[in-house]
Order: C-alpha cells, then structure tokens, then sequence
C-alpha cells in the first residue's frame, strides 16, 4: 500500500518542483522590471527584501498550485460520496503532511528573523555633515527648505551620495511622504515633525507621492526630484531666490 502511494505521488512532486523552480526565476527576475529603479541603500534593502520573501514564499504557493491540479486531474469533483483514491493518498500521506507542515514552519521562522533584522538596518545618522531638509505637505503639495539657507523650493534636489535627514511634517491633513525610487515612506503629520534619513547613490530623477488620501486632489500631489552632483547641487542652491 506504501509503496502505491508513493508511486501515485511522483507526479505532484515533480509538479511541485517545477512549479517551484518556475517561481524561484519569477521571484529573482520581476523586480527589476516591476519595482522602482534603486537610488538609495534603502531601496536595495526594499528590493532584496522583496526577493528573499517571494524565493521562500515560492515553495509553498506551488504547492498550493500542484496540490490543486494533481486533485483536479483525478477528478475530486465528480461528486462521489467516497473520495477517491487520489484524495485520500494526498490527504493521508503523513509524509507529505509533515513535511509541509515542517517547511512552512521553518519558512515563517525565517521570514520573522529576516524582518527583524531589516528593521535594525542602520538608518544613517552617521554623517558628521548630513544635509537637512524640511519637508512640508499640504493639500496637494510639496515644499522643501534646506536648513542653514534661505532657500524654499517645490523642487527637492539632493546631493550624490550625502547623507540626507528629513524633517517632514503638514500643514493640514495627513499626508504619506514617499519617494519611490529611495525606499524611503513616513506619514507627514499636522504638529508634529517626523525624521527620516537616507543616502542618493544615483543620479537622475526620482517621484515624490503622497500615500495618504487627503482629499480631492490627491492623486495630483505627484511631484519629481533630481539627484545631482556636488558642484550641481552647489550651483543649484546658489542659483534659488533666497526667501526673506
């Protein structure tokens, strides 16, 4: 009888594995094509994260998926009153019960360990010379002023790789500051200042979103900054009207 079983079982394995290794390519190729460019070590952590999860959850959905269509195949739906031989095999093979309870426990344990880890990631804070940027949101825009000038802007530009802190707050309602391209999202509260820091790594352009719904223009408080050189970045502020 065992060994009928397990005859009778070599196809979902090999479905399981396929499905597996199918998933496993997916998980490692599509970020680079789904998520946002990577401009900061907070969104290469963002986008590892993202693989590391989807590899360990690649397992268990094509076990789901080879579970369903080796069942189907049998015809588990014909409905008889006695399951048959197939469902039975699948639903009584201690084996395979325990061997998916024991993976998925090892995958959660994993998971957890690996979230926590990210968030003690080092945030920054250690630039002796950090740029500060106050950041304030209202209904449905953006400013930013850098500490130590007199310069006001709808237009955040950044130094390459300089630590930068952020002073976010709002004049209204709540919005979500989020750059997508950094990795980097925090709520912007009414009376209250929230830090966030990050380091550019790249240059070029990246999109400045609000993710909280704030009213009737809020898909619009869409906004683009610049990562710019050292020397860019000097020139620029130079250039900016100074506010009184």
């Amino acid at each position: 009888m065992a060994t009928n079983k397990k005859h009778s079982l070599t196809g979902f394995y090999w479905l399981w594995f396929a499905l597996t290794v199918v998933g496993v390519i997916i998980s490692i190729w599509a970020p680079a094509y789904l998520m946002p460019q990577s401009m900061s070590s907070n969104m290469n952590l963002t986008i590892l994260t993202m693989v590391v999860f989807s590899v360990a959850a690649a397992p268990v959905a094509a076990g789901v998926y080879a579970a369903t269509a080796y069942l189907l195949r049998h015809n588990i739906y014909r409905g008889n009153s006695v399951p048959p031989a197939a469902e039975v095999q699948t639903r009584e093979n201690a084996r395979l019960t325990i061997g998916w309870v024991l993976a998925s426990t090892l995958l959660t344990v994993f998971l957890l360990i690996w979230g926590l880890g990210a968030l003690t990631v080092d945030n920054g804070g250690n630039e002796s010379n950090p740029l500060v940027v106050n950041v304030t949101g209202q209904q449905w825009l953006w400013s930013f002023s850098y500490a130590g000038t007199h310069v006001e802007s709808n237009t955040l530009v950044l130094p390459l790789d300089r630590e930068v802190v952020f002073h976010i707050t709002s004049k209204d309602v709540t919005h979500g500051f989020w750059i997508a391209q950094m990795g980097i999202q925090v709520d912007a509260n009414a009376g209250a200042i929230t830090e966030l820091h990050t380091t550019p790594n790249k240059l070029g352009t990246f999109d400045i979103r609000c993710t909280q719904f704030c009213g009737l223009n809020h898909a619009f408080m869409v906004t683009q900054g610049q990562v710019m050189t050292t020397q860019g970045f000097d020139n620029w502020l130079a250039a900016q009207p100074q506010r009184a």
